[in-house]
This record gives structure tokens, C-alpha cells and sequence, in this order.
């Protein structure tokens, strides 16, 4: 049997070049050989406060990009999380053997309460539990994530070790898959700090759904130095590095081969290619999510195809877990 490859990302509707070149580019990589696992985590969305026609309309538009950006609904399993109410039900499970010490000290929990300090609510606390339902229901072997989520895997592995070791085999322990280049894409305005969908410079960031224009602009504006080198060195350059690391992988060249590509050139110049080569890599994939959420009773049947998938693995997980742990079942 092949190995499984389970991941996802929420529907905020704000996916960043980040979320595409650190997890969504790399899924479809996976497809041939993987069973192929990937889900819109919506309930994971709703830990901070949320319109729910948003919400719906940036769901499809999640589905859609998946699929734009490769993901086949024939070689994958696509769902939306709330469809499959098995992952709410293992939570509860879970937390019986999660320690609040663990929840406390994620730093993901740290950051969020601190963005959002009138609404730190216990889903936000609870999130990793949720993810590690999301991982072990699927018996899954390797979770494509980015370095920010390398924190949230560790929990999940510790929760299966610890359920086995009191219950007996049942979790597969997974392991993470994080690329050598393109796991943490930087922000544009301060290139220490990861670039993130939630950011309130909208400068900082680069959309899935920016137009040319914006891009150009956003990589104009971006924070570099003063010596006019292009040139990796992230510890004394930051903002060039990360635009070389975005270049290279948009463009299929090593960053040896794109330093000396620039070598030569002002920053100006080396801005307006690494715009140019996203632009390039974004404008097919914005105009196939077009052409899918013009037909929402497809991606509507995906979403069908996908739960009835994705529930019987999951209830075949969750009732081994039921019986694990004494409840009984009719």
C-alpha cells in the first residue's frame, strides 16, 4: 500500500506566495506516489471571528486553487474539513491526553493572543489538538508543512505516542516534510519575519489573486539594504535573500546561477525580474481558479466525492479509537 501525504490550509481567502511555494506547490509532487490527503481546514478558520459568507465563498475559492495549482480531485482526496465530523470527534479524545502545559507554551498560541487579545478563545488554544486529529485519522505518514508548523507536527507525533503507549498501537507517528528551499517565505517590508496572510501591511505580502500591477509594486517597495549586491547572505541581507530564494524557485535556477544572473545589475533590475517571474507562475493559475469558480456545482461535487472519501477512512479511525478507549457502540 502507498504511503499517506495529508495536509492543509485554512480558507481566509488571503493565501500568500509563502503558503504556495512553502505547501500547496509541493503537494502536487506527492500525487504519483502518495496516497494524497488534502483538506480546507475550515474549522481551524474560525478561531478568530469570521463573516460566514466569507467564509463559504472563500472555501470554494480554496477548493479552487488547489485544483488550479495542480492537485488532481482523480490522484487526491479533496474535502472540506467541517465535512467530516470525525475530526471534531477525535479532538475531544485527544484533549483528554494533552497537557494544558503544552497548549500554553505553542508559540503559535503566543502570538495569535497577542494579535487578537479580545478574542483568545479555547479553539485558538485547542488548534494544535485539532491538527494532530486532522494528521492521525489518516493513518498519515508524511505531513508536507512549512518551518512555522514544525512546533504544532512535534505535538502531533507526542499525542500518538502517548495514545499507543496507554491504549495500544493505533496512531501512525508521523513524519514532516519540510523543503530545503522555500519552507519560510520572508515578509516584503521586514524580511526577518515570515511572510504572513494576516499581516496588516498589505506591502508586505504577496497575494495568490494580486494582479501584475500590485506585484510590481509590492516587490518595488520591498525592504532591502544599501551595498547594491545581489547576493545570498541572510544573516547581513535578508531582503535580498529572500527575493533570491523567491526567484529560484519560480525559476527553476539555483541561487548560485541567479546571483550570478544579477551580478551586474541594480536592485532595481533584479526587483522588476523576481515581480516579473511571479507574475508569470501566478496569471495561469488565477485564470483556472476563475474558470472553476465559474462552476460551483463541479467543485460543489468535489466536495461530495471528496467527504464520502475522506469519512470512511476517518470513521474506520475514530471507531478503532472508540473501542480503544472503552465506549461502546451500537
Amino acid at each position: 500500500m502507498k504511503k499517506v501525504v495529508f495536509s492543509g490550509v485554512q480558507p481566509t481567502g488571503k493565501l500568500t506566495l509563502g503558503n504556495y511555494l512553502g505547501a500547496i506547490r509541493n503537494w502536487g509532487q506527492f500525487q504519483d506516489d502518495y496516497e494524497c490527503i488534502y483538506c480546507v481546514v475550515d474549522l481551524h478558520s474560525i478561531t478568530v471571528k469570521r463573516v460566514p459568507a466569507e467564509l463559504r465563498r472563500q472555501t470554494y475559492e480554496t477548493l479552487a486553487l488547489y485544483i488550479a495549482c495542480g492537485i488532481d480531485p482523480q490522484k487526491s482526496i479533496l474535502f472540506v474539513q467541517s465535512h467530516v465530523p470525525a475530526h471534531a470527534e477525535l479532538t475531544w479524545v485527544l484533549n483528554t491526553i494533552t497537557y494544558v502545559g503544552e497548549m500554553n507554551r505553542m508559540t503559535q498560541f503566543k502570538d495569535k493572543s497577542s494579535k487578537h487579545a479580545d478574542n483568545i478563545n479555547m479553539g485558538l488554544m485547542d488548534y494544535p489538538v485539532l491538527m494532530a486529529s486532522d494528521i492521525l485519522l489518516y493513518k498519515t505518514d508524511l505531513v508536507p508543512i512549512g518551518a512555522d508548523q514544525k512546533q504544532h507536527l512535534e505535538i502531533a507525533r507526542d499525542i500518538a505516542i502517548r495514545f499507543n503507549a496507554q491504549y495500544s498501537d493505533t496512531f501512525t507517528v508521523p513524519d514532516g516534510y519540510i523543503p530545503k528551499v522555500g519552507a519560510k517565505i520572508m515578509s516584503l517590508q521586514q524580511p526577518t519575519q515570515k511572510m504572513s496572510k494576516s499581516d496588516e501591511n498589505e506591502k508586505a505580502s504577496i497575494y495568490l489573486l494580486d494582479d501584475a500591477d500590485a506585484i510590481v509594486r509590492k516587490f518595488r517597495s520591498a525592504v532591502t539594504d544599501s551595498d547594491g549586491e545581489v547576493r545570498f547572505d541572510e544573516v547581513n541581507k535578508p531582503g535580498i535573500s529572500n527575493l533570491l530564494g523567491i526567484y529560484s524557485l519560480l525559476s527553476d535556477k539555483t541561487i548560485d546561477e541567479a546571483e550570478i544572473e544579477f551580478a551586474n545589475c541594480g536592485y532595481s533590475v533584479f526587483k522588476d525580474a523576481v515581480a516579473d517571474a511571479v507574475i508569470q507562475k501566478l496569471a495561469p493559475i488565477q485564470a483556472e481558479q476563475k474558470r472553476l469558480l465559474d462552476d460551483k456545482d463541479y467543485l460543489t461535487e468535489i466536495m461530495r466525492q471528496g467527504a464520502e472519501k475522506a469519512n470512511c477512512l476517518a470513521r474506520k479511525t475514530l471507531s478503532k479509537v472508540y473501542r480503544k478507549v472503552g465506549f461502546i457502540q451500537l
